[in-house]
């Protein structure tokens, strides 16, 4: 942890419950590697105090600070101004100061991206499907908007839900091969998905022996397909487990986590952040 002084500059995450939050093992790690006078913290604020915070943070000089459930739509009109993204996600992440207010971004979309782009892959040919319609869903599809790929698949249980997340995109600043599926159409999906992302939390403590999809079903992957979940406690989670069984390539949440942190970080400080000491601070906190 960096030494705290009168001149430390305050950054931290916000959310509630916060406790949970892994980023201030990531940041403080960097932060210290670095010898910048700053310090991450985690600030667990309810909903109903979000306008208060946000005006106490501007009154003692908070630089910037992260968010987590569930203020990542809440805060959207506390901000002066908002990046393409975070307007095409509907969420913010990442805020910092500026002269005239407090501004937004989503990183998420970034560090999702990050594994991916390391993939030599046909993407301009490649169906990919998301398990859940949530929020973490709409930064994945702009994502992988971003990446090009072929068309995009969004499955889910509730329909008003999907045909909700659907329309929500018709307006939005990138070109979107999108279409939404009911769950009992993953028969027919999944044979054709060069990448397969569970966006859902079912696989999470304390259910770490579930999959969102049953084995016969990861089974029908075919040869190369990429499983991605954004979980990435436990390693691997029950839906990685079952795709690498079947040869598929697997990839957890752990480098989405640390790749958006490390964006946001270097946002905050308008430096190159150190995001092998991150990851490696987050390996060593998973490990106990």
């Amino acid at each position: 942890m960096p030494i705290i002084t009168g001149t430390t500059q305050l950054l931290g995450v916000i959310g509630y419950p916060v406790k949970h939050s892994l980023s201030p093992v990531m940041h403080n790690a960097a932060i210290a590697q670095m010898g910048v006078d700053f310090v991450y913290l985690p600030w667990p604020i309810a909903p109903s105090d979000l306008p208060t915070a946000i005006a106490g943070f501007a009154a003692v000089g908070v630089r910037g600070f992260s968010i987590t459930i569930p203020h990542k739509q809440a805060i959207i009109p506390l901000l002066s101004e908002i990046s393409p993204v975070a307007q095409a996600v509907g969420a913010v992440n990442t805020v910092w100061r500026t002269p005239t207010g407090w501004a937004g971004t989503n990183t998420d979309v970034e560090g999702f991206l990050a594994p991916l782009q390391t993939c030599d892959r046909p993407w301009n040919q490649t169906l990919a499907v998301i398990l859940g319609a949530g929020g973490a869903a709409r930064a994945v599809v702009a994502g992988l908007a971003q990446l090009g790929c072929a068309k995009i698949c969004v499955v889910g249980r509730n329909l008003d839900k999907l045909q909700a997340f659907q329309t929500s995109w018709q307006d939005d600043p990138w070109p979107v091969n999108l279409s939404v599926h009911d769950w009992s159409e993953l028969p027919q999906l999944i044979p054709q998905a060069g990448l397969l992302v569970n966006s859902t939390p079912v696989g999470m403590s304390p259910d770490v022996g579930r999959s969102p999809v049953t084995p016969d079903l990861i089974a029908t992957l075919p040869k190369g397909a990429i499983a991605y979940d954004l979980i990435y406690t436990p390693n691997p989670t029950e839906f990685l487990r079952l795709a690498q069984y079947v040869g598929a390539e697997a990839i957890d949440g752990s480098e989405m986590l640390v790749q958006q942190g490390a964006a946001a970080l270097q946002i905050w400080l308008d430096r190159p952040v150190p995001v092998d000491i991150m990851a490696q601070a987050l390996r060593q906190y998973l490990r106990g």
